[in-house]
C-alpha cells in the first residue's frame, strides 16, 4: 500500500489520466443506451405508465421464461424487426437481455431509429429471476 502512494505521488499524471479515462468510458457507456432501471422501477413503469417490455434474448433463453406481455425481438434480428415497434415511439421501452450488458447497443439501435423513451433493466433477467419476479414459461 505504501508504495501504491508513492507510486500515485510520483506519477500523479498517469493517475489523473486513468481516472478520466474510466470516467469518459463510464459516462458514454452510460449514455448508450438510456438509464437503466431496476426490476422494481420496471414494474412500476409497466403497471403505471404502460411500459413496453423488449426482451433481446435469444429464442432458446425466452423459452425459459419471460416477463409478462414482453415482445420477443432476438436482438441477431432487431435490424430486421424493428419496424413491429413503430407504433410505440413515444411510449416507454425497457430493453432486457440475460444480463444487462447487451440491451445498451440495443438500446442505441432504438435511440438512432427515433425512440424518445428507451431505459435497460440492470442485471437483466438474471436479475429479475435473483428479485423472485414472476416469468412466463411456455
Amino acid at each position: 500500500m505504501e508504495r501504491l502512494i508513492e507510486f500515485a505521488i510520483t506519477h500523479y499524471y498517469l493517475v489523473l489520466a486513468w481516472f478520466a479515462t474510466l470516467g469518459v468510458l463510464l459516462w458514454t457507456e452510460q449514455r448508450k443506451a438510456g438509464r437503466s432501471v431496476t426490476p422494481a422501477e420496471a414494474t412500476r413503469m409497466i403497471n403505471k405508465e404502460s411500459a413496453v417490455v423488449v426482451d433481446i434474448r435469444s429464442k432458446k433463453e425466452w423459452d425459459t421464461g419471460h416477463i409478462t406481455g414482453a415482445k420477443h425481438i432476438p436482438f441477431a434480428d432487431m435490424d430486421r424487426r424493428l419496424s413491429e415497434l413503430d407504433s410505440l415511439k413515444d411510449k416507454p421501452i425497457i430493453i432486457v437481455c440475460n444480463l444487462g450488458q447487451a440491451a445498451g447497443s440495443a438500446g442505441k439501435k432504438l435511440k438512432t431509429a427515433g425512440f424518445t423513451n428507451v431505459m435497460r433493466m440492470s442485471g437483466g433477467i438474471t436479475e429479475w429471476k435473483a428479485q423472485s419476479m414472476p416469468l412466463v414459461k411456455k
